[in-house]
């Protein structure tokens, strides 16, 4: 990656991080999930308002570095009006980019979420970049079991 597309990236991370999108709780939200990171602390609770199969609103609260809140605040964008086949697809790609695995496939079909795509070289922020997205599987399958959303 080449150091000026580098700057790029982190200034997109930095700026979600700092502003993050839907860093709310929607009203209308009748799905919920906690996730949390033992490994640094991170946070994050999803609240979504699926009509049907779709993501009709989404929205997340929490703390953490600026990987994890900005991986949750470019994902909330991402899975809204999406399907839970077509979130689960997105979070599949998601995790072989931020993994290393099939990075280049991974990189076209994301769009600005390929800024990730250096969290590979950082098998420790991985978890970081994935809390959100394990916490909104557990919050499409509105599960409500005590205890934090798997980041493995």
């Amino acid at each position: 990656m080449s150091t000026e597309l580098g700057e790029l990236y982190q200034e997109v991370i930095l700026e979600h991080s700092k502003a993050p999108r839907n860093f709310r709780r929607p009203a209308s939200a009748n799905h919920e999930a906690d996730g949390y990171n033992p490994l640094c602390g991170d946070r994050c609770s999803v609240y979504i308002d699926m009509e049907g199969d779709a993501i009709k609103e989404i929205g997340f609260q929490g703390s953490g570095c600026a990987i994890s809140r900005a991986s949750a605040s470019m994902m909330t964008q991402m899975v809204k009006g999406k399907t839970k086949a077509e979130a689960a697809e997105l979070f599949e790609q998601f995790h072989n980019l931020v993994t290393g695995k099939d990075e280049a496939a991974a990189q076209e079909e994301l769009g600005k979420m390929a800024v990730f795509a250096g969290v590979s070289k950082f098998p420790a922020r991985v978890k970081c970049a994935t809390l959100a997205w394990h916490t909104l599987q557990k919050a499409i399958e509105d599960d409500k079991k005590p205890g934090p959303a798997s980041t493995e």
